[in-house]
């Protein structure tokens, strides 16, 4: 029996939950282990052959290999994990948010000083009669890869 979930709604954002954590596990695991500089020289030695490591799936190794965080987070990944990956390849928090909203970074860095984006457009299911099909994925950024 599935949990009626209506925060699923809210277009453009995919909430991390259980069933999100499930999904993502082993891709979060993987980045959890380049907190250890020795798995940080491994993988960037051979990006592939340590994903290969990992039992994750082939979206989820394609997502980190295209640097796509809006790909990994689809495919489960928490954007808490997914920041060692960036930090692996000396990129900021604030370099990632701009990667995955298809701004540069000081266009990203601009829009929150001055306030965060706009409220128009983050409606749920039925507030405005606009929302996006129910759980669809985000796919890939415009700018993917950071």
């Amino acid at each position: 029996m599935s949990l009626d979930k209506p925060y699923l709604d809210v277009p453009g954002t995919t909430i991390f939950d259980a069933e999100q954590s499930r999904k993502g596990y082993w891709l979060n695991q993987f980045c959890m282990s380049l907190m250890k500089a020795e798995n940080r020289e491994r993988f960037k030695a051979d990006e592939r052959a340590y994903l290969d490591e990992w039992p994750m799936t082939e979206e989820q190794k394609q997502g980190v290999l295209a640097r796509d965080l809006n790909r990994c987070i689809a495919a489960g990944g928490n954007i808490y994990f997914l920041a060692k990956l960036g930090a692996t390849h000396g990129k900021s928090f604030q370099q990632m948010a701009g990667s995955m909203t298809g701004m540069t970074e000081e266009e990203y860095r601009d829009m929150m000083i001055s306030g965060g984006r706009s409220v128009e457009g983050n409606r749920y299911t039925g507030e405005d009669g606009s929302a996006q099909p129910h759980r669809q994925p985000q796919g890939s950024s415009p700018k993917a890869g950071f």
